[in-house]
């Protein structure tokens, strides 16, 4: 970890600065140290005195958070990254699809997990709504597009150790064991404060921070959220027969529930339902709940046993008004909250992280400024046909599915069947769900220091 020195700002400056954090608002004119300053030399240029600079800072640290500092030091920057060093208790799993991986190996961040890692080769979706019309079985295999397999399924925190001991590594990608407690963008840099009491500054900021954004806020940038009505009860279990890397969904009245491989005779269980029925989930012992899983499974991985460690949340979908803005540029959940449905949650987050290092990268060749207007509309171009399409076509197959309209079950039942048979459509669609078709055309061989 590169320490980071922090100076005593003077009396004056402390009172500015306090006086700026409590008020929330910048006085037109200050006095310090007998000389007056105009509205133009902002408190943002008095925090900065004293304080480290960098190209990029990274306020978060999560795994879209690590990877996206991580390609952005590959990309030449000199990056700080902010976020508390704590160990990773959380036993869910990302479901990382072709695209994801590739970026992890162009990262060096792959080849440090991939043995810990389960492959995905077929996907199946069965309709369990018990309606009058239902939809057929379709089943996705990988040989039918060429691939030897879809992705790799993984818990969340052997990724992360990955990236962290990857991160640790890079000579120019520097880390605070801190949090942000305000972040302040300016004409020509972002001046950051953190709760140990640092200060330092940024020509672009990365927002990682999740849901409840501060660098978002700060950016002024607006958010639309929509409660789904719908909760999701993670957990891990382990069965009697082999899975065959063979992820299975089934379809519910109430949502998905889908067996995803994990290494050896075990599986992630990502179960949504309604928030009353899924808290009763929840609450069940560790054999009832092994049994009820077991039922849902319709057996077809034999008995199973419920793994320690289960978590329930509630879903919505979530998107900000813009991605980039004021030298922020969001990533991950402060860019897109969706439900865990398609596994497109994180390898959304990894896809913003390769978008921002390209624009970055390209901007510091060309002695550009990162975070200027420019760079900031170029990434918000780039991520938002992918963000609003993934957003839309998750929401449409799950209000498709929750619908008690019989022509909406009619036209759901009709799709799926078209598309387990007709061949050619069944290719665009597993192609389509791994990556967009338009980014196979954007550059994707991410630098080396």
């Amino acid at each position: 970890m590169v320490d980071l020195v922090h100076l005593r700002r003077s009396a004056s400056r402390k009172s500015l600065h306090l006086y700026n954090r409590h008020c929330g608002v910048r006085p037109r004119n200050v006095e310090v140290a007998g000389l007056k300053m105009s509205r133009a030399m902002s408190i943002v240029n008095i925090m900065m005195e004293g304080s480290v600079s960098y190209d990029i800072a990274v306020v978060g640290g999560g795994p879209a958070g690590i990877a996206a500092a991580i390609a952005l030091a590959q990309s030449g920057g000199n990056v700080v990254l902010i976020a508390r060093r704590a160990a990773y208790a959380d036993n869910r799993t990302t479901a990382l699809l072709g695209a994801s991986v590739d970026f992890l190996q162009r990262l060096d961040v792959w080849q440090g997990c991939a043995d810990k890692a389960a492959s995905l080769k077929t996907m199946r979706l069965v309709d369990d709504t018990g309606r009058l019309i239902r939809a057929p079985e379709v089943k996705f295999s990988c040989e039918e597009i060429g691939l030897e397999t879809f992705g790799y399924n993984i818990e969340n925190r052997t990724l992360v150790a990955a990236l962290e001991e990857r991160a640790a590594a890079l000579p120019n990608l520097a880390r605070l064991d801190d949090e942000a407690e305000t972040v302040t963008p300016g004409d020509t840099s972002a001046a950051i404060h953190t709760t140990g009491g640092r200060s330092l500054s940024a020509r672009l900021v990365i927002g990682a921070d999740g849901r409840l954004s501060l660098c978002r806020e700060a950016a002024g940038i607006a958010v639309t959220s929509r409660d789904l009505g719908q909760a999701a009860l993670t957990f891990n279990v382990s069965h009697a027969r082999p899975h065959q890397n063979v992820s299975t969904e089934f379809h519910t009245p109430e949502g998905p529930c889908v067996f995803v491989p994990l290494p050896g005779d075990r599986c992630s269980v990502v179960w949504v339902a309604s928030p009353k029925q899924a808290e009763l989930l929840y609450a069940l012992s560790d054999e009832a709940l092994s049994e009820a899983a077991e039922k849902q499974s319709h057996s077809i991985l034999g008995r199973m046993k419920v793994e320690p460690g289960r978590y329930l949340f509630p879903l919505a979908i979530e998107r900000p008004t813009q991605f980039a803005k004021a030298r922020i540029a969001l990533v991950g959940e402060a860019a897109h909250v969706i439900p865990p449905i398609g596994a497109q949650g994180l390898n959304m987050g990894l896809r913003d992280a390769a978008d921002i290092a390209d624009i970055v990268h390209e901007a510091i060749a060309a002695g550009d400024d990162p975070g200027s207007p420019p760079m900031l509309r170029r990434y918000d171009w780039a991520r938002r046909a992918d963000v609003l399409s993934r957003t839309f076509a998750i929401d449409v197959a799950n209000r498709s599915l929750l619908s008690d309209f019989l022509p909406v079950q009619s036209l759901r039942a009709a799709g799926l069947h078209m598309i387990g048979a007709f061949a050619p459509l069944r290719r665009l669609v597993m192609r389509e769900g791994l990556a967009p078709s338009w980014r196979r055309s954007h550059r994707s061989d991410a630098p080396h220091p």
